[in-house]
């Protein structure tokens, strides 16, 4: 389907937001540069999607919605799996199979969807490598963009490729506790019934180029690697982050309280607590993170969230007794429920430091914004994430005990060492640094990824 000579791609990510949101991200991007995008998912997913699209773009003036086209692909009905149950975000961890099995299932669905709207390209995920096989019927290349990053990636395969093999950057390791945590990711990966590598597969079946949310100045080395695993050229798409939309209430209620906050504390004085938008504390987690930041005497904003069969629980009954009027009396902390505005606080001249899981989009942020981190990783990639902040200097890993969890003392050690004591300095600096150099490149990755995309459809 062509739209005034645009080229049209189909961008069809994974269930989960941390795969949705840097899709949708580069789509936006992509839009600005003559593509027309048909953005596929379920509809519980394309509902939030909607509101993003909402927006007017601040370069072009125009609504995103007159160039991104919502996609509905329907998964099959599975008694077990509600409808509302078709994205990651809400999902019981047990029903984890029965969607993945529920989104293969989908691919006659998708094979339709490509039938009707004739793109010229498909831009696909990590986990479904039946994508790029059912374009390839329909004469459509696809390429997949990987949103996770490439020291992430290469560590993956490379355990695939050589298993026993040492990998051969040593900054990048796991202890003893996150080799666990690896190996369930390795689990999702694998397709147990054809004892297949669905991560490996997808990314051998991309055409002459794969996409990583990734760029030079952060992880130039691992995605020279990867490019030799796999034979195929790695372009990085830069460090997109994503525009957080909310209701304009919202915004203005929660921007102007933490703001306010936020304006009276000394600059570098102030650390951001989150652990990302689908990772849930337990209550004996968020015990050890509310005394660590107690201890440390350092001032704080704290986002808080709960799973959605929790959303009427009291912030007060999730921390420890006492703990809010302690800290609220001293005027040194601020616990926020649900939602806070990241990037505006992040970029705020009082935050000197950012208590993060290190999620990708997370790190990415921080990157771009200039904050050091405290690496508190938990699950998937985090622990190498950490370790790839640790290495390039803006990061300092909190220690956790031999079972992985996380210290109250080594907690607040961390923080007092980034804003309290010399190091900090020196961190914010090499943060400050490496800031200047993404920002300073501009557009530059989107527009050679821009240059082979119209490349590969010419062919």
């Amino acid at each position: 389907m062509k739209h005034n000579n645009m080229i049209t791609i189909l961008m069809f990510p994974w269930l989960a937001h941390g795969h949705i949101s840097p899709f949708l991200e580069l789509a936006k991007k992509l839009t600005l540069r003559n593509f027309f995008i048909q953005f596929c998912s379920t509809p519980t997913n394309l509902t939030s999607i909607k509101q993003k699209i909402a927006a007017v773009d601040n370069q072009s003036e125009r609504f995103f919605s007159e160039s991104i086209q919502l996609v509905v692909l329907n998964l099959p009905n599975l008694p077990e799996l509600h409808p509302h149950y078709h994205t990651t975000k809400i999902l019981p961890p047990h029903l984890m199979p029965t969607l993945k099995k529920a989104f293969e299932m989908a691919k006659p669905e998708f094979s339709n969807i490509l039938k009707e709207l004739k793109p010229d390209l498909v831009i696909y995920d990590i986990i479904q490598p039946w994508v790029p096989e059912t374009a390839l019927v329909h004469n459509i290349p696809a390429v997949e963009f990987v949103s996770t990053g490439a020291a992430m990636t290469s560590f993956m395969l490379h355990k695939i490729k050589n298993p026993g093999a040492d990998f051969p950057f040593q900054e990048i390791y796991l202890q003893d506790y996150e080799e666990a945590q690896i190996a369930h990711l390795m689990e999702f990966a694998l397709d147990p019934r054809k004892d297949r590598d669905r991560p490996g597969e997808c990314l051998e079946r991309s055409v002459d180029i794969v996409l990583i949310k990734t760029c030079k100045e952060i992880e130039g080395k691992y995605f020279d690697y990867l490019s030799e695993l796999l034979g195929k050229k790695i372009v990085p798409v830069g460090p997109i982050v994503e525009d957080i939309v909310v209701s304009e209430e919202e915004v203005d209620y929660k921007n102007s309280i933490i703001m306010e906050w936020l304006n009276k504390k000394k600059r570098s004085s102030t650390v951001f607590v989150s652990f990302g938008s689908e990772l849930f504390l337990t209550k004996e987690e968020m015990e050890e993170i509310a005394m660590g930041l107690e201890l440390s005497d350092v001032d704080f904003i704290w986002v808080v969230r709960f799973p959605a069969g929790d959303q009427e629980m009291r912030v007060e009954d999730a921390l420890p007794e006492g703990f809010l009027e302690r800290v609220g009396e001293k005027g040194k902390g601020m616990v926020v429920k649900g939602w806070a505005p990241q990037a505006k606080i992040l970029v705020h001249e009082n935050v000197g430091g950012f208590v993060s899981h290190c999620g990708w989009s997370s790190s990415i942020e921080a990157m771009k914004f200039g904050v050091p981190i405290m690496a508190v990783p938990m699950i998937n990639d985090q622990p190498i994430n950490a370790r790839v902040l640790e290495n390039i200097g803006i990061g300092v890993g909190v220690v956790k005990d031999e079972g992985g969890r996380i210290q109250r003392e080594k907690l607040a050690t961390a923080i007092k060492q980034v804003i309290l004591e010399e190091t900090g300095k020196d961190l914010r600096r090499k943060a400050s640094l490496l800031s200047e150099k993404i920002r300073s490149k501009g557009e530059e990755e989107i527009d050679v990824v821009t240059e082979e995309l119209v490349k590969i459809c010419k062919k």
